[in-house]
């Protein structure tokens, strides 16, 4: 265990172990917050949701090798080690953990988690094997921190749903936070892969913010549900936001397909739009609830 200025550093379970058995003995509620790393202000807005709840944070950097397909991005993923560090110590996190894949898979790792039916819509269709890679690695993490609490951003709305039903089916106790997109000022969710985007591309980027409101605005009102997303399909595809991973309405929680006609002022509470769509080589996710914020 190391540290930087007054934040601890831990790469093993071990030392982890060791910088939070104090706080554990004098009954600090502790809180977590898992990261890819590349950190920006959205994760770091997960960090200040996670103080305002708990008395220590622990913020966890890993590039998950599970959760990336044999054609994605986890050999260019952005690692950027000693800048994450900096970052949370600036937020006031208390722990960093470090931990390497050796550490995490070690020889003749075999067990995985398998989520069931939770993520077969979305990102569960167009990347197999994904969310049972992330909770398998969660799983891990959980068990390694041993939280009270963890923070998850709505960004990646699917997996957030994938984490709670995993608490509540492994009955591990810890409460779940969903803590709320963070945009630019266009409205492009802020996003690590972002970093990948060219400047003519990022111009083009905010557009699906744009659509996305659109769409919302447009359903709200009563508008047919096909034709709606048809015509947004459209204007993603001409604004060279394609192709189109998915662009759908679903139900939340179980992420069942919306298969009425129009929708009811009663229904607009219950449904969820999600979105992804490659922009270059690089794909942007996101998702609004018709309470989404001005």
């Amino acid at each position: 265990m190391t540290s930087t200025a007054a934040i601890a550093i831990a790469r093993d379970p071990g030392s982890l172990a060791t910088v939070l058995a104090p706080w554990r003995e004098s009954g600090c509620k502790i809180a977590f917050v898992p990261t890819m790393g590349a950190l920006h202000d959205g994760h770091l807005s997960l960090i200040q949701e996670a103080q305002a709840r708990a008395d220590r944070v622990v913020v966890s950097v890993f590039v998950n090798p599970r959760q990336f397909g044999p054609n994605e991005d986890f050999g260019t993923y952005p690692r950027t080690e000693d800048e994450d560090v900096a970052k949370i110590a600036r937020a006031e996190g208390d722990v960093v953990y470090l931990p390497s894949v050796e550490v995490m898979y070690p020889a003749g790792y075999q067990t995985s988690i398998n989520v069931g039916d939770v993520p077969v819509p979305l990102d569960g269709a167009s990347r197999p094997g994904f969310f049972d890679g992330i909770a398998t690695v969660v799983t891990k993490l959980f068990n390694q921190v041993k939280p009270d609490l963890a923070v998850f951003g709505e960004k990646d709305f699917q997996q957030l749903l994938v984490i709670r039903r995993l608490v509540t089916d492994l009955n591990l106790p810890i409460e779940i936070i969903g803590a709320p997109i963070i945009r630019e000022a266009d409205g492009l969710a802020m996003s690590s892969r972002n970093r990948y985007l060219s400047p003519e591309e990022r111009q083009i980027a905010g557009h699906l913010n744009q659509i996305m409101r659109s769409t919302l605005a447009r359903l709200a009102e009563g508008e047919p549900l096909d034709d709606v997303l048809s015509g947004a399909r459209d204007d993603l595809e001409a604004c060279g936001l394609a192709p189109i991973d998915y662009f759908e309405l679903r139900r939340i929680p179980d992420l069942s397909a919306v298969s009425i006609a129009r929708l009811s002022a009663t229904e607009l509470g219950s449904v969820r739009l999600f979105a992804a769509v490659m922009l270059g080589r690089t794909r942007l996710i996101d998702n609004m609830g018709f309470n989404v914020p001005r």
